[in-house]
């Protein structure tokens, strides 16, 4: 039996030291969206670290908001799909209203960028996701954090913090994302292309 509830989950690793590290802005957008409803993360059996509540705004003036599943995986990034499967199904939470927050070394740190379906680009929590769930038709929102400088290697680019000058406005982008989440679930994939891939 499936509901009007939106899964929304955070793509990173878990403990202290991959928190602050590029890979892991899904899970600071999860931690924005979590504080906005007025929600906290409760470690599950499930594999994750869950809140659920209502966005504090919806298409309706004066009505709440959607209800939202917020998660981030207890487990390492290679390892998400098996999370998200088991939040859907305990939630009864159609694919069509899975959203995947990550970061993506394909676009300039800053940038967002929202789709539906496509590849994975390399990205193992994607990858894992697309694996377990049996289709690529799930709702992306992309967090730019571009490519590594020089012959870096981008798996070790990825699990560094952000340099000094990212952090300055790192705050400010996290909330930009969860903007766009709430967008992409209140208005549409349209909207949400059109008000943040232009940003």
């Amino acid at each position: 039996m499936t509901n009007e509830a939106w899964l929304v989950f955070g793509l990173g690793n878990p403990g202290p030291k991959y928190e602050a590290t590029r890979h892991n802005i899904g899970q600071m957008v999860i931690a924005e969206l979590a504080s906005r409803i007025g929600t906290g993360l409760t470690r599950t059996k499930l594999r994750s670290n869950v809140g659920t509540g209502r966005l504090p705004t919806g298409s309706v003036p004066g009505l709440p908001g959607p209800r939202v599943v917020l998660g981030t995986s207890t487990g390492f990034m290679n390892e998400s799909g098996g999370p998200v499967r088991q939040l859907a199904d305990f939630y009864g939470i159609d694919t069509e209203r899975i959203i995947a927050v990550h970061d993506d070394v394909d676009i300039p740190f800053d940038a967002i960028k929202a789709k539906r379906g496509g590849g994975e680009g390399g990205h193992n929590g994607l990858r894992s996701m697309t694996s377990v769930l049996g289709t690529k038709d799930y709702l992306r929102v992309r967090a730019g954090v571009g490519r590594p400088p020089g012959r870096q290697d981008t798996a070790d680019y990825v699990l560094r913090p952000f340099s000094k000058d990212e952090r300055t406005t790192l705050p400010i982008f996290v909330s930009d994302l969860a903007d766009a989440v709430e967008t992409l679930i209140n208005d549409g994939l349209d909207a949400v292309q059109q008000k943040f891939h232009s940003r």
